[in-house]
């Protein structure tokens, strides 16, 4: 079911990314959009202005000559040298209001205020007495026909002003003249409809909508593939970044991935991918020398111990004889010589921690037969608990043995630097919990923990050691597993076991479970330290009980 679901969910969320205006390419692509709408926009204003202009200039042509038609119509009818038998009667001018007029053309005939005589060329004219006093309204032009023998017909009036007026009886909005008329007290009112010039707008910008909006889908698609199609090599260069930033950098020998292969410096991502790919040969080349140095000291630090190790027996082995000498010894020698005897039993220590962990560092394998955590946590906590009989010890284990896979000297040894640790930094009296628990899990580490090691994936055992001391200093914990790291006084419980501690416990804790494929995550607050270790379980032994992944 969550496939399914999951998938239209990543889609989504691609495409928001896409989209995004925090990425370059989601302010390509709506940049480009931008562009192409506010372009769209002006170019409609433009066409719909220029459009409007010229079919209203024609309209306004076909008016002028519709009244001057009109007017003409009028002023024959009222000659008095025409023929009478031709007049039409009073107030009717159908015989000449129709002759040359474009069908809807709108002709009234005002006396005063009253309508005389009204026609709608090849339609019917319903004016209503609303509109007919909103004609009334008008202002009127003034004109006077031109006077002078040999006239060849009847006088042309001048170009009259125009208005637009709605008028709901005869269907919508006209352009209007009103002139006045060649009878005494008469006017003519000539009008043309603006249905034909708004319906041709209105199909017009109708075209554009979807002229536009198809063109600025196909500008939004392929905009969007060559946005992509060229910001392909940085997305490279970030996988590529991502791999370097996935390695274990921190020591050891590390091959750097290849570089990009956008690296032509005539183009600006070419020049990213090709500056990109110097930073990576300098990173491999800092890190294959801090390599080679860590191997020398490696090599350095065992050979010396190794070469140590037999001189310092020898100076023990002096010690002792000397100190068993029958003779009458004065005490000042006495304490030299056990003076000679401790410090080379530490030092002796020392040089074994040393020769250790140059060994774990140099990747020797350690032995690997299944362990037995249950006995190992009763044998460490039996003995610590006799060499800090001031404090109480706590074991809390399951009910079936627990085994891993692992060298038991080591883990021996991981368990006792731990028990041992807690036993020195904590107060007489406090508390230590050892703790055995299947399928232990970790989130992301908090600010008061600190994490080594990746938690293994499969199933898992947790081996905790939690005390109820004064914690770890917060400055001291990014630091706790580095070696010659020494605790302050404050978590000691006297100056002495603070100067006796050689730095080295837990670097080799580290060391051991980094070995083992584990990991150790430490949380520290007052009155609560608490050291989990993260061990593979052992897959499927007779009678091995198994935990689950978490």
């Amino acid at each position: 079911m969550s496939g399914p679901s999951a998938s239209p969910a990543r889609g989504l969320a691609r495409l928001a990314a896409l989209f995004s205006l925090r990425t370059i390419s989601g302010k390509l692509i709506i940049g480009l959009a931008l562009l192409f709408g506010v372009a769209s926009v002006g170019v409609s204003v433009v066409t719909d202005h220029s459009l409007n202009s010229s079919l209203m200039s024609s309209l306004n042509q076909q008016l002028q000559a519709a009244t001057d038609t009109w007017y003409g119509c009028v002023q024959h009818s009222s000659d008095p040298d025409h023929d009478s038998s031709r007049q039409p009667p009073p107030g009717g001018y159908g015989m000449c209001s129709n002759a040359g007029q474009a069908p809807g053309t709108f002709e009234l005939l005002l006396t005063g205020n009253s309508v005389g005589y009204k026609n709608t060329v090849k339609k019917q004219c319903h004016l209503s007495a609303p509109d007919a006093a909103v004609l009334a309204a008008l202002p009127s032009d003034t004109r006077q026909p031109p006077s002078g023998e040999g006239s060849a017909g009847p006088p042309e009036p001048p170009p009259a002003r125009t208005y637009i007026r709605t008028l709901d009886s005869l269907g919508g909005q006209f352009l209007l003249t009103r002139v006045t008329g060649p009878e005494q007290g008469t006017t003519l009112v000539t009008g043309l409809s603006l249905a034909t010039v708004q319906g041709t707008l209105e199909h017009v910008e109708n075209t554009e909508h979807v002229v536009y909006a198809a063109v600025l889908v196909l500008a939004l698609v392929v905009g969007t593939a060559m946005v992509q199609l060229s910001l392909r090599p940085l997305r490279r260069v970030a996988a590529t970044a991502t791999k370097v930033t996935e390695l274990p950098l921190d020591s050891g020998e590390v091959t750097l991935p290849a570089g990009v292969p956008d690296s032509d410096p005539r183009t600006e991502v070419g020049r990213v991918g090709a500056a990109f790919n110097r930073m990576l040969f300098h990173v491999e080349r800092a890190l294959g020398r801090r390599a080679a140095s860590e191997a020398r000291l490696r090599r350095f630090a065992a050979d010396a111990s190794h070469e140590l190790r037999t001189p310092l027996s020898a100076i023990r082995g002096y010690a002792e004889l000397a100190l068993r000498h029958p003779g009458p010894v004065p005490g000042d020698v006495t304490h030299a010589l056990r003076r000679v005897e401790s410090e080379s039993a530490r030092m002796t220590v020392l040089v074994d921690d040393l020769l250790l962990l140059a060994r774990l560092d140099a990747g020797r394998p350690l032995e690997r037969e299944p362990v037995d955590l249950s006995r190992l946590a009763i044998e460490t906590t039996s003995d610590a608990r006799v060499a800090r009989g001031d404090h109480r010890w706590r074991l809390e284990l399951p009910d079936e043995p627990v085994l891993v896979e692992g060298d038991e000297h080591r883990l021996h040894q991981v368990l006792a630097n731990l028990l041992s640790n807690a036993g020195k930094h904590t107060p007489p009296g406090s508390t230590v919990s050892v703790a055995l628990a299947l399928g232990g899990g970790h989130g992301a580490p908090s600010e008061t923990a600190v994490q080594r090691g990746v938690v293994p994936a499969g199933p898992r055992v947790e081996l905790s050691i939690t005390d109820d001391g004064p914690g770890i200093p917060p400055e001291l914990l990014p630091e706790l597993f580095e070696r010659f790291t020494r605790g302050e006084f404050g978590r000691a419980r006297d100056a002495s076991a603070a100067g006796k501690s050689t730095g080295l416990g837990l670097a080799i804790v580290d060391a051991v479970v980094a070995a083992h494929g584990g990991a150790i995550v430490v949380t520290s607050r007052p009155g609560m330290t608490r050291f989990a270790i993260l061990l593979p379980l052992l897959r499927e032994p007779a009678g091995q009980p198994q935990a689950s992944p978490v």
